[in-house]
């Protein structure tokens, strides 16, 4: 072996090492798979889903049972539409700050009743209740958030009411 093509092999090892050193003293980031898990989801959906379908209850099932002690009736519309109108009673925790933290301080015991209604629950479809798209109704998404975060007495208003109708007990701003 020549003189040069040692000394290119022995700077090439040594580039080698310096880059091996750099990788290991950087702090390593999660992948977007670690904290986007696409797979996990729809893993979840498909479990939630013949859960879910077994908790759809009446409006009349629902009010009797929001008067029970231990039950919460969760909105997890945004806060501005929740101000708008909401169900007498609910509390509002926005689906976009559901964390482990945040639903923990608004539901202290995870083994409370949860009752959940979205827009596309109302008929009226005026604010502050427009229709979502029905694949995308907040019902879905917040069904699932909460059974993954460990809550598992969730029921879900189940029919198609008017905000106008009294039995809905209905608070306007």
């Amino acid at each position: 072996m020549t003189r040069i093509t040692s000394l290119a092999l022995a700077l090439l090892s040594a580039a080698k090492i310096a880059s091996a050193g750099a990788d290991a003293a950087a702090p390593s980031r999660p992948t977007t798979e670690e904290q986007i898990d696409y797979g996990g989801f729809q893993s979840l959906a498909q479990q939630v889903r013949a859960y879910r379908a077994q908790r759809l209850v009446s409006l009349a099932k629902f009010q009797s049972m929001a008067a029970e002690p231990d039950t919460i009736i969760l909105d997890a519309r945004s806060a501005s539409a929740y101000a708008q109108g909401h169900i007498d009673g609910a509390i509002n925790l926005s689906l976009t700050d559901f964390t482990a933290p945040a639903l923990a301080a608004a539901i202290k015991n995870p083994n409370t009743r949860i009752l959940i209604y979205c827009n596309n629950n109302f008929a009226n479809n005026v604010a502050p209740v427009v229709l979502k798209s029905a694949p995308l109704s907040l019902n879905i998404q917040t069904f699932i958030n909460l059974f993954g975060y460990g809550y598992r007495n969730v029921y879900e208003l189940g029919e198609v009411v008017n905000s106008d109708d009294p039995a809905v007990r209905w608070i306007r701003a």
